[in-house]
């Protein structure tokens, strides 16, 4: 009895390792507060507002559903529980019938829901790839008291491997990676960063951080201008140190050592990114100054970079301008790059570009990225590129213990009910666990709360 017994958990870790998980990366930003969103597809008869297949919430940004594994391909669509109010092609109207085809084999889709047909002006048209998510559309800040949106693209491999990755933290993050939010156009990071890992790229995490608009000149520089305001830029950057790259090294596999962190950014971007890296050497040892808008503060940034007691002898700099873009630009760019290599910045660490072409515009940066992406990481040995990860398996046996395989430490993982609602954060192990005994009987999803490769599953509750 106990071999059958065993057999048949065997049987569903199988089953349950050969899911397919469809993640939902973005929604339009008009989508009701508190929506709940549903798939529906040929598995569960195009049932819009099927109480077992809501889409969960992952903690990061995303929302996942796990479909068991079946055969020949499967059709489904996004809904927020009705036909009405199903999702639709980048201008909000009729869009066909997602797929996709059972494989026998673990599955993640990453999807991007354009808009919903009942909604609008739903339908401004995103190019964001489907591996850009928002982590937060209200990240909190408490340096500074207020809230921010914050972006995150993960490399192509990011859920198919067990790799570690370098970081790029980005300032002006709406316009990095999707039209639809930008100023006027967007770098198309997300695109670049792609391309080059086609080519053979190790790949990168980038984190886009929104400017905050009427707070942008404020947060971009430590020190005030008395025209034009300023003198955040300090908390600012500690809310970069001890707030947000925590987080992310946390919750993401990442390489937090500084050799493998940049801060990049783009006039006002470029100048607080250029203060940080002086600042925090030991945080952050890779910097991108796009067309930097030096002259905001020029003189007390010199001699900051002048009286530091900071090692600055890690730090590797890309510096880029057009010749034309003010009367100021490359000598201050110049002066600056003179600064940092007189205070133990060395000659092989900086690289200076100076265009007859360049503007201060998106169009000009989207298409010097990729040099200088690739030139700050160019002397890293990033590691061993293709790693297959080792999928966790979870299931449920006879007694009601949640059984685990495959985890190197306790995770936290989330309860929720079948209509979506969070029940409670339950701490689990490898092995086996008793479920506490004060619940409500019922049915429950159950899934990680921070750790995307883990598999949802459905547990029962007598």
């Amino acid at each position: 009895m106990k071999k059958r017994i065993t057999g048949l958990f065997f049987l569903l870790a199988i089953t349950i390792n050969a899911q397919v998980t469809i993640r939902i990366t973005s929604i339009p930003d008009n989508t009701p507060e508190g929506a709940t969103l549903y798939v529906a597809g040929s598995f569960n008869g195009w049932n819009p507002g099927s109480p077992t297949h809501i889409m969960q919430p992952d903690g990061l940004g995303a929302w996942t559903y796990t479909v068991a594994e079946g055969s020949g391909t499967a059709e489904y669509k996004i809904t927020r529980g009705s036909w009405a109010s199903v999702e639709g092609n980048e201008s909000g109207g009729y869009r066909p019938n997602r797929t996709f085809t059972f494989t026998g084999s673990p599955q993640t889709i990453n999807i991007t829901v354009l808009s919903w047909e009942d909604i609008s002006g739903s339908g401004s048209t995103s190019t964001a790839t489907s591996n850009v998510q928002i982590l937060d559309n209200s990240f909190f800040m408490p340096q500074l008291n207020r809230n921010r949106k914050i972006w995150i693209y993960l490399p192509l491999d990011y859920f198919t491997t067990t790799k570690t990755y370098p970081v790029l933290y980005m300032q002006d993050g709406q316009n990095l990676f999707d039209a639809a939010t930008s100023f006027a156009g967007e770098w198309e990071v997300d695109e670049t960063l792609n391309q080059l890992y086609s080519e053979g790229d190790y790949g990168a995490i980038v984190v886009g951080i929104d400017n905050g608009g009427g707070e942008r000149l404020n947060e971009y520089s430590p020190w005030n201008n008395p025209s034009y305001g300023g003198g955040q830029g300090d908390l600012y950057m500690d809310f970069m140190v001890e707030t947000l790259k925590p987080y992310i090294d946390a919750n993401f596999r990442t390489k937090p050592q500084p050799q493998y962190n940049a801060l990049i950014g783009s006039s006002m971007g470029a100048l607080i990114s250029t203060y940080g890296s002086v600042k925090f050497p030991e945080q952050f040892a890779k910097v991108g100054s796009f067309s930097p808008a030096y002259w905001f503060a020029m003189a007390d940034l010199e001699d900051y970079i002048t009286e530091t007691p900071n090692d600055l002898s890690g730090l590797r700099i890309y510096f880029v301008c057009g010749e034309n873009e003010s009367s100021t630009m490359v000598d201050n760019m110049i002066s600056v790059k003179n600064k940092m290599l007189e205070n133990g910045v060395t000659s092989d660490n900086v690289f200076t570009k100076i265009d007859s072409y360049g503007a201060p515009n998106e169009a000009y940066w989207r298409g010097e990225f990729a040099a200088a992406y690739q030139w700050l990481f160019q002397q890293e040995n990033l590691g061993t590129p293709n790693v297959e990860a080792e999928k966790p398996v979870i299931f449920q046996n006879s007694f009601g213990e949640i059984i685990i395989s495959g985890i190197d430490r306790e995770i936290t993982f989330e309860m929720y009910s079948l209509d979506g609602r969070k029940i409670a954060e339950i701490p689990l192990n490898n092995g086996n666990n008793i479920l506490p005994k004060h619940y409500v009987p019922g049915v429950y999803l159950l899934k990680s709360k921070y750790e995307l490769n883990i598999p949802t599953v459905k547990i029962y509750i007598k």
